[in-house]
């Protein structure tokens, strides 16, 4: 049989990665229940950091 020419990627990685991934929704979810206007803040503060990374990326390359 031939060698796939294509390597096929893990997907399924271990348990770990898993756990961590759900307790950090866990803490999010916590966080936008309990602090909704806190998170807000979160969220529109990386909005800016988001604008403030296009405008510099626009004025290196534009």
């Amino acid at each position: 049989m031939a060698k796939n020419p294509y390597p096929v990627m893990n997907t399924g990685g271990g348990l770990l990665p898993k756990v961590i991934g759900t307790l950090v929704l866990i803490a999010v979810l916590t966080l936008v229940i309990k602090y909704p206007a806190d998170a807000a803040h979160w969220v529109r503060g990386l909005g800016h950091v988001i604008d403030g990374l296009v405008a510099f990326l626009r004025a290196l390359f534009g």
